[in-house]
């Protein structure tokens, strides 16, 4: 008597103690319900907004527990856009994104908090251009539920910014272009 009521204490310690696992979702690319935009100052008169046309992703989200939070995505920076098919060819150049050798960029988060107005600070390493450096991005939640189509959804929108010399990208666009802001726009499918 005295094994079984050790044997189903230890077994309640294991489930209480066991870690509570956030749910995965994929990022919904093939419904073209995500997109990852670029802008940046154009001389100082403008901007150009452009986009990448490939990418994926995946993030894991529980509500009740959002340190456990995690983020992974890639892009692959030969499917920049900024609708300019020459201005494109040369940000796939060795003057910017170097494209032919470095076809990916990657983010990878390190910790998610949830500030007291609502919104999140995502830390990660971005990878691009053959650097590695930590960003943050500020996000919030847009919403979530049951989709049409049986499934469950979450989104998320976020953008961070950062120096084009920081990723070795040197070309001088002049005074005012020194500085890149990442918008992202995030719908997953929950797995």
């Amino acid at each position: 008597m005295k094994k079984s009521l050790a044997v189903l204490a230890l077994s309640l310690i294991g489930l209480v103690s066991m870690p509570a696992y956030s749910d995965k979702y994929i990022v919904d690319t093939k419904g073209a319900h995500a997109s990852i935009n670029f802008v940046i100052k154009h001389l100082g008169y403008s901007y150009i907004i452009g986009r990448f046309n490939s990418f994926s992703g995946e993030f894991t989200y529980d509500p009740e527990n959002i340190a456990a939070s995690t983020v992974s995505v890639t892009i692959d920076t030969r499917s920049v856009d900024s609708n300019h098919a020459e201005r494109d060819k040369h940000l796939r150049s060795s003057d910017f994104l170097n494209a032919d050798k470095n076809p990916k960029a990657t983010f990878m988060s390190k910790k998610v908090v949830l500030d007291d107005d609502g919104t999140f600070k995502i830390t990660g390493d971005l990878t691009l251009n053959a650097v590695t450096r930590s960003i943050i991005i500020a996000a919030e939640k847009v919403g979530e539920g049951k989709d049409p189509w049986g499934g469950y959804r979450v989104g998320f929108v976020g953008e961070t910014e950062f120096a084009l010399k920081d990723y070795n990208i040197t070309k001088d666009l002049g005074p005012a272009s020194q500085m890149i802001k990442l918008e992202l726009h995030i719908e997953g499918v929950r797995q």
